[in-house]
């Protein structure tokens, strides 16, 4: 049975839509991910700041202004619609871990991964032992997720450049609900940190906000 906090339910649907709620302190809340194995899991410490702001600003949103930190282990995963997931380097989940997090997806959370250079071959070994029966697919451009506030009609916006290669927009597919968005060579956290830290131009910026938009929107509205 697929289940969701129920405040996050009522308050992401409400909010989707437009409306401003006489109870504006009940605000729901979006999390980082702290995953084991020495991966920087803590990296774009501004990013996630800056979304939340760009979504209350720009789509109605009453997201709480600073994000939280969450263990895929731990029960409190279970109160976050959304929650992000960036870094370079190694991913661990222990089995407990990653039956935790399955349960969440498919109770109807929804997890954002973010390849923020390096963590590829770590996150498509890792979230198989979350979803054994699973691959991530490469997304087409007509997804809703391209289509929600903002439309992309050529994919995911590029960022940053590695190694020359067009971003890509993977996802895992669950009896025909998309669990989990991964967002590859393209940098979209990095697209979303304060100005300063790397000089994007600002419409490069502002892309990148809007695809965060598009995956929040996605988030609160696919259950």
């Amino acid at each position: 049975m697929r289940f969701r906090h129920l405040a996050c339910i009522v308050l992401g649907i409400v909010l989707f839509l437009g409306f401003k709620p006489a109870y504006a302190q009940a605000s729901f809340k979006i999390a980082k991910m702290k995953y084991g194995g020495g991966g920087d899991w803590y990296c774009n410490k501004t990013s996630l700041g800056n979304l939340i702001k760009y979504c209350n600003s720009n789509l109605r949103m009453n997201i709480f202004p600073e994000e939280d930190i969450v263990e895929p282990g731990s029960p409190e995963l279970f109160t976050y619609p959304f929650v992000h997931m960036t870094g370079h380097g190694n991913v661990v989940f222990s089995e407990s871990e990653a039956r935790n997090l399955r349960k969440y997806l498919l109770s109807g959370g929804f997890l954002h991964i973010d390849d923020n250079y390096g963590l590829d071959k770590f996150v498509r070994r890792e979230m198989k032992k979350v979803f054994p029966e699973l691959s991530f697919v490469e997304l087409p451009y007509n997804h809703p997720i391209y289509s929600q506030k903002f439309k992309f009609t050529n994919g995911l916006p590029k960022v940053h450049e590695h190694d020359g290669k067009a971003p890509q927009g993977f996802g895992l597919v669950y009896e025909g609900r998309l669990v989990c968005f991964y967002s590859y060579e393209c940098d979209l956290g990095n697209g979303w940190e304060d100005q300063s830290v790397y000089n994007d131009p600002e419409p490069v910026r502002q892309k990148a906000l809007q695809m965060g938009a598009n995956l929040l929107s996605f988030a609160l509205t696919s259950f």
